[in-house]
């Protein structure tokens, strides 16, 4: 049932329109960092980091929103989720094949050019390195996220973009505090500690970096789960 469930978001989730939205801005991404390198082939390292930074802190988490909260959002809203429930199947199921077609979507699509765009500025094995365990950990934590919006969030997407720019983008930049309770802090902390390269919001070890997000994404599958079970299908 599980793959039946994770076929059917993969078709329902992947439209032509979001893929060609994201698609998208994943290609302008690696073409930008092509023409940096052709203008500017001076500080690569730096060039690379900054480059990683900014596509882990907003295409990945917007990415994955886009999808993720569609998953399931878009059968609550449009009343489609009570097919699922004509068979007797625990909620755990459509939340964890929601949130693996959204992973299986968005690495593809957004992960694998980021990283691209990345090796394109800077060869170096430590960012390669960094940038890659930073892009796994953020497809995991921010599917699982994106997700829990769905499900929990009417018109999930505006709710899930405010999220990403004010507390991911500004509250948490704002002291140490807030800092512990954004993915991207821990996701820049891998970079800080794989890499070497220091970044304001890289306080954690790299155990944290990885571990935290792992444990927010499982705990909001497991919240979603629970929600799910007592959600209202029009």
């Amino acid at each position: 049932m599980l793959r039946v469930l994770f076929r059917t978001f993969l078709r329902t989730v992947a439209t032509r329109g979001r893929l060609a939205a994201i698609g998208s801005l994943a290609v302008v991404s690696v073409i930008s960092a092509a023409a940096v390198t052709l203008a500017r082939p001076g500080d690569t390292f730096e060039a690379g980091a900054t480059y990683a930074v900014a596509n882990l802190t907003s295409l990945l988490p917007v990415a994955a929103l886009v999808f993720g909260a569609g998953s399931l959002g878009d059968l609550i809203d449009d009343g489609s989720l009570v097919y699922i429930w004509l068979r007797p199947i625990s909620t755990r199921l459509p939340v964890v094949a929601a949130w693996a077609s959204t992973v299986t979507i968005i690495t593809p699509l957004v992960a694998l050019p980021v990283l691209v765009g990345t090796v394109i500025l800077d060869s170096s094995a430590r960012l390669i390195a960094a940038t890659a365990l930073a892009l796994v950990v953020g497809v995991l934590a921010y599917s699982a996220i994106s997700v829990t919006i769905g499900v929990r969030m009417r018109r999930s997407l505006p709710w899930g973009l405010a999220y990403i720019l004010l507390w991911e983008g500004f509250v948490a930049s704002a002291g140490s505090t807030a800092g512990r309770l954004a993915v991207r802090s821990y996701l820049m902390s891998i970079i800080v500690q794989v890499a070497h390269h220091p970044i304001k919001l890289g306080r954690y070890t790299l155990a944290s970096g990885i571990g935290v997000p792992l444990a927010v994404g499982a705990l909001a599958l497991a919240y979603t789960s629970r929600r799910l079970a007592r959600t209202d299908v029009p």
